[in-house]
């Protein structure tokens, strides 16, 4: 298969606009196709093979607890399997890692090509597996195509002559190839961009893959595993296994797994890094890991921001769009105290406006959490957090009756060092600390184990500068909101425990997947 189309230069996938009434009403078709097909099975897929086992577990919809999404194969209770899978995808490394890099990057196109076809289609599935509203889900979709489209340019640009310094008597050249089998275990949160780019990165790049969603989504991946048998991929290179955290630790700790890609949480990143540090019989290489873990963003709100209303607007989308289940979410407001009190009214407003309901309503603002751990953990942050000494400015409940709704919440008075203004909670908490001046607001924001995603809002160029020098985050935001990163636009990654700064979206991100080899020869 060769490449035709003519490439323009990469642009970002517009966002719906659901105030148009026809993309609203295509959205609600969208919706009720799903909830036609809603309770499905769907096979671990291994060189093409689909596999269903006995045992089975059901992913529910967290904004109706009771409501079965998907059914899939419980991977764990096989334990060949995982051996079976890498063995085929390495198998099927051994021709993929030859395909010319235009000819992977043309399975990129065609996948975002079907991905605009059924965009408003992902967007439901993941409307009622991950409990996203429609603007969250437009927004992962329109990324997921981004990653297709960036990424096969990047590998058509990587694939080019690489420049090396001319040496006489010698025909010197330099290039990238490829890895081998990459164990890839993306996260929950954004179930199809994030799932997609880990995976395709490694495929365009000419590597296989043995993929393990999480198991709060694994139908979002199991549709894109429809999209990339749709294609024509060919068998076992992309492979896909359901299960727990047990199917996980087989791929990371198998000797032939050659690289690991993980987005998740610090914990998680941790043990997965650790593991593959050690050597085990009958392997020959030292493990790559591309870890994006955690966060504990803050939002620096100096004493001079001119426009207040911007600014809360700002924060009260970045703690509470998704639920605050991004790893870029403002979790942490570091106001200086002589505005406080004049922000903190407008930002409490917005917040108690946001609309709490079930999110295929197309006027939700928030909807629930990604599961029960998830809420008994939120709550019992919030209490921890008033029992530290915080005030409880809105929010502050759940109901799980039906799902898993908190509300958002806002601590104000949270004292630097507390447990709420230092642990991750991914919820829609935010904590509120005052500063005493901007020295204090700065000391403050980079007194984390983190450094993910930041933000500031100040009206003089000389703090936006000392930003720049001195916040320490690997995405860092001016006068606007910490979340929101496009492809292409902010290379996404951070530092610290935020992980290996693997900038997704960004130019460099592809060197991780492929290795440097030099060829020279007399002549």
């Amino acid at each position: 298969m060769q490449t035709q189309r003519t490439l323009d230069e990469f642009r970002n996938e517009p966002f719906t606009d659901f105030s148009k009434p026809e993309n609203a009403d295509a959205m609600r078709a969208a919706i009720d196709k799903v909830r036609s097909e809603l309770g499905r099975e769907y096979p671990i897929i291994i060189g093409g093979e689909k596999i269903a086992l006995g045992d089975k577990f059901n992913s529910y919809n967290p904004a109706k607890k009771d409501e079965v999404v998907g059914v899939f194969s419980e991977g764990d209770t096989d334990t060949s399997l995982v051996e079976k899978t890498i063995a085929t995808a390495n198998e099927a490394f051994k021709t993929w890692k030859n395909v010319p890099a235009a000819e992977r990057a043309e399975y990129l196109f065609k996948i975002a090509d079907l991905m605009r076809q059924r965009k408003h289609e992902l967007s439901a599935w993941m409307v009622f597996e991950v409990s996203k509203t429609w603007a969250e889900a437009d927004g992962d979709t329109a990324e997921a195509i981004d990653f297709c489209e960036f990424y096969g340019r990047e590998m058509l640009r990587w694939a080019q002559e690489q420049p090396i310094t001319h040496y006489p008597g010698e025909k010197n050249t330099f290039e990238y190839i490829p890895l081998g089998v990459a164990a890839v275990i993306p996260p929950w949160n954004f179930p199809l961009a994030i799932m997609a780019g880990m995976t395709l990165a490694a495929v365009v790049t000419g590597n296989t893959v043995v993929l393990k969603p999480s198991s709060d989504s694994p139908t979002i991946a199991a549709k894109f595993m429809e999209l990339v048998e749709e294609v024509g991929l060919p068998n076992g290179v992309v492979n896909f296994i359901s299960g727990s955290a047990k199917t996980g630790e087989a791929m990371v700790t198998h000797p032939k797994t050659r690289f690991i890609s993980f987005t998740g949480s610090m914990g998680v990143g941790l043990h997965i890094n650790e593991e593959a540090a050690k050597a085990r019989p009958g392997q020959i290489w030292i493990k790559r890991v591309i870890a994006e873990m955690g966060g504990k963003d803050a939002i620096v709100v100096a004493d001079d921001a001119d426009d207040l209303e911007a600014v809360a607007t700002g924060v009260v989308a970045a703690a509470f769009g998704y639920q605050g289940q991004k790893c870029s979410a403002c979790s942490r407001l570091i106001v200086d105290e002589k505005i406080h009190g004049e922000l903190m009214q407008k930002i409490v407003e917005k917040t108690r406006s946001l609309v709490v309901v079930q999110p295929d309503d197309g006027g939700t603002n928030v909807a629930a959490v990604i599961n029960k751990r998830s809420f008994d953990n939120t709550l019992s942050y919030i209490k921890k957090g008033i029992e530290e000494g915080g005030e409880l400015l809105t929010g502050g409940s759940g109901d799980d009756s039906e799902g898993f709704f908190i509300e958002p919440t806002i601590i104000d008075n949270v004292a630097p060092g507390a447990t709420i203004e230092q642990e991750e909670i991914f919820a829609p908490v935010l904590a509120v600390i005052k500063a005493r001046d901007f020295d204090h607001a700065l000391e403050i924001a980079n007194d984390t184990e983190f450094g993910l995603t930041g933000a500031l809002y100040s009206a003089s160029q000389e703090r936006l500068d000392r930003a720049r020098r001195e916040f320490h985050v690997g995405n860092l935001y001016l006068n606007r909101k910490c979340t929101g990163a496009l492809v292409g636009v902010h290379p996404f990654g951070g530092f610290n425990m935020s992980g290996t700064d693997s900038k997704a979206g960004g130019r460099e991100y592809l060197l991780q997947f492929m290795q440097g080899k030099s060829t020279a020869q007399k002549i």
